[in-house]
């Protein structure tokens, strides 16, 4: 039965840190594939090139990808994060505008419709167009 005393401190600190690098390695190898296989401007055999070093040659496969395109790799995942931000922001400047019209005015518009068609009645009306000049 192993207790604590069996295992050293220094141990402890050495796994830990070997395990550390172990995630870090394996981030490493996701990022670059994820670079290698997102890149607009590079080719299939370009492409299957690195991806084949990376396999083969491991460390140095990485390391020299890192070296020769880390700067392009942080342009591509900013343009990337702006891409994406822009995207969101247009749904959702869609979306609020067509639910809610043109504001309380729309809500009330819309509600104004509801109670002409007959589909509600004078009271939920009356609710609806207090709780559009509430928000």
């Amino acid at each position: 039965m192993a207790i604590a005393s069996d295992y050293p401190f220094l141990d402890v600190m050495g796994t830990m840190l070997f395990f550390f690098l172990w995630v870090i390695w394996f981030w490493l190898l996701i990022k670059v594939f994820a670079d290698i296989f997102r890149r607009n401007d590079m080719g299939g055999g370009a492409k299957t090139l690195w991806i084949v070093l990376v396999i083969v040659l491991p460390y140095l496969g990485v390391f020299v990808y890192l070296i020769s395109q880390g700067h392009h790799m942080a342009d591509r995942d900013v343009a990337q994060a702006e891409a994406s931000r822009a995207q969101f922001d247009d749904y959702v400047r869609t979306v609020s505008s067509s639910s809610s019209g043109s504001g309380a005015a729309g809500e009330i518009a819309s509600a104004k419709a509801l109670l002409d068609a007959g589909t509600i009645t004078q009271a939920e009306y009356d609710t609806l167009k207090q709780k559009a000049l509430a928000t």
